[in-house]
């Protein structure tokens, strides 16, 4: 009959041959998911569509656990503009963690400055290379 102390000895032994060898389970998290909607339409419709995807991911996978960035360009760009109806629901989008980014190239030719846009929102240079910097990133791609 093997003692407590023998039991304990053993028990030790083992998990100290475990971390050695590395064998034992990593018991770190898994990166978060990563996620990144296309909205390129005028249309206040596909907007809270896409509004209503992300809160819906946050909601499945937990917000903490996953990246969502909303990128805007051609049409899309007027419902990130300060007087837009989408205004209320993409600041809150922001709040809770979602990125939402404007094209540049898009508010140039537009002739928009960031003193008309939504004041939560970030900007990228160029719409449409972003959609493919996240997609050879690995993010998912979704255009609602």
């Amino acid at each position: 009959m093997m003692t407590l102390r023998k039991f304990l000895q053993t028990g030790l032994l083992a998990i100290g041959a475990s971390l050695a060898t590395g064998t034992m389970a990593q018991t770190a998290s898994p990166p978060p998911a990563k996620v990144v909607f296309q909205v390129s339409d005028g249309d206040a419709a596909k907007w809270n569509l896409a509004l209503n995807n992300a809160k819906n991911v946050q909601q499945e996978l937990g917000a903490s656990k996953v990246q969502i960035e909303i990128v805007a360009y051609g049409p899309g760009i007027g419902m990130l503009k300060d007087d837009a109806t989408t205004a209320n629901r993409v600041s809150e989008a922001v709040q809770s963690g979602v990125q939402v980014v404007a094209c540049e190239n898009t508010m140039t030719a537009l002739k928009l400055t960031k003193a008309d846009m939504n004041k939560s929102i970030g900007y990228v240079p160029a719409g449409v290379v972003e959609l493919m910097k996240r997609q050879s990133e690995g993010w998912a791609y979704i255009r609602p």
